[in-house]
């Protein structure tokens, strides 16, 4: 199947966004199977309303957002309700600017709407956890022998206190996106699934060419902390909330080692002007670029609108030198239940659907990365147009063990503040490593009460 149409829309819609970012403005329910009669939230979140369904229906209601232009909801309900015809599933839809705020006036009110819930950011989980308002999962997990090794360690990553509030629905994660014609231009081989960060950094030394605005940069790093400090939790024996950060030492002086050569654009540069890493890839500015799964859309869009004309690839992301390849780090979307809800068998069911393989497949058709990666699913995305060719494109998409950027921790946002502070007084050489690391210590302590 060549999916024209998914990957140059669908992909941008839903996966940019990268569980980050905010698209549309409306705030309605509607029922899955007829959402051209969507009515306010307030009018339709009723407990009544699981009485009413057509027949003997029962009637599960589900929070999203943005879901009229959301494949990666809508394909997932409405295949569970083709395989359930039992069951009606009501969508109660809110703009991604305001899902979080509305989410939280609904649950206040401890009302047994909606019953499953889309968790949009970590930090929101944990606090819906704290307040008790989400549904641990462990006893229905145990009650029927659930396997979460076909998530590669990121269920296991999502408990919270050691309880499971949430499972994988959407995923996404980090590779090595690289220009195919630089490379072929240079006579240098195309980096492969298996590269060390050394490897890496020398490669970049090989590919960078030029001088002044023709200058082609090896390797860009974009200005987020996440591009220096994922690679040192990549491992899994760190994360970034923790009580002694010399663990980022190497992985700064590297950085700093690669910005110093000019094998990347230096950060006072790129914060300066604002420069967006989409922008210095599609100009052919640099030869690779470590970046989400998300920016394949966009790459993809780019090809197919007539933006960018040059061939292009994704490698896995290079690994420490004493870690396996496949090791990456990234974010994910989990379902959840509500504390609430009147139907949590139901409910249950309704997850174990939507974060199974088989729902893997289906999403995938919609360009749509999940917390399962199956051999079928990834050959279905690659499929698309304007996906590079080639075997080792595809395998660069699957992973062995799954990081999280940023840890389930209740203080996470406070302490992502720091880290973004320290993040850029090293990189415009104001803090040494060492002061910037004293530092982190120092604040995250303060945070912690440590």
């Amino acid at each position: 199947m060549r999916l024209k149409r998914v990957l140059a829309i669908v992909l941008a819609a839903g996966m940019a966004c990268a569980s980050l970012t905010a698209c549309g403005s409306k705030t309605a329910e509607s029922s899955a199977a007829d959402t051209s009669g969507a009515t306010t939230a307030a009018d339709t979140t009723k407990a009544d309303d699981k009485k009413e369904g057509s027949g003997e229906k029962k009637v599960l209601s589900v929070t999203t957002w943005d879901y009229d232009s959301s494949p990666q909801f809508q394909a997932v309900v409405d295949a569970y309700m083709k395989e359930n015809p039992n069951v009606e599933i009501k969508v109660i839809d809110t703009s991604a600017d305001e899902y979080n705020n509305s989410l939280g006036i609904s649950l206040s009110a401890a009302q047994p709407d909606p019953d499953i819930i889309w968790v949009k950011d970590m930090g929101s989980m944990l606090q819906m956890a704290d307040k008790k308002q989400l549904l641990p999962l462990d006893d229905f997990m145990k009650k029927d022998s659930f396997d979460t090794s076909v998530y590669n360690g990121a269920a296991e990553q999502l408990q919270y206190n050691g309880v499971t509030y949430g499972l994988p629905y959407r995923s996404d994660w980090y590779v090595l996106y690289y220009n195919k014609d630089l490379f072929d231009a240079a006579g240098v081989a195309y980096p492969s699934n298996d590269m060390t960060w050394d490897e890496y950094n020398e490669l970049a030394a090989k590919m960078t060419s030029g001088e002044g605005s023709s200058k082609v940069y090896g390797g860009h790093n974009h200005t987020w902390q996440a591009l220096v400090t994922n690679w040192a939790v990549q491992d899994g024996k760190h994360t970034v909330v923790d009580k002694d950060y010399s663990f980022l030492k190497p992985w700064y002086e590297s950085a700093l080692s690669l910005q110093d050569n000019g094998y990347i654009q230096d950060y006072s540069t790129l914060k300066t002007a604002n420069i967006h890493y989409s922008s210095v890839f599609k100009n052919q500015q640099c030869a690779m670029m470590p970046m989400g799964t998300w920016f394949i859309s966009t790459m993809i869009q780019s090809r197919a609108s007539d933006e960018t004309s040059f061939n292009w690839g994704i490698a896995r992301i290079p690994h420490p030198a004493d870690t396996e390849t496949g090791y990456t780090v990234g974010a994910l979307t989990p379902l959840g239940i509500s504390a609430y809800t009147d139907e949590p068998d139901l409910s249950w069911d309704f997850v174990k659907f939507a974060t199974s393989k088989e729902a893997a497949n289906i999403l995938a058709e919609q360009g749509v990365f999940t917390g399962i990666q199956t051999e079928e699913s990834l050959k279905t995305i690659a499929s698309a147009q304007f996906f590079p060719e080639g075997e080792s494109n595809i395998e660069a998409l699957s992973y062995t063990h799954y990081s999280f950027d940023r840890p389930l921790d209740p203080q996470i946002e406070e302490i992502r503040k720091v880290l973004d502070e320290v993040h850029e007084m090293i990189m415009i050489k104001q803090y040494t490593v060492d002061q910037g690391i004293e530092e982190l210590n120092k604040r995250v302590a303060e945070i912690k009460g440590w």
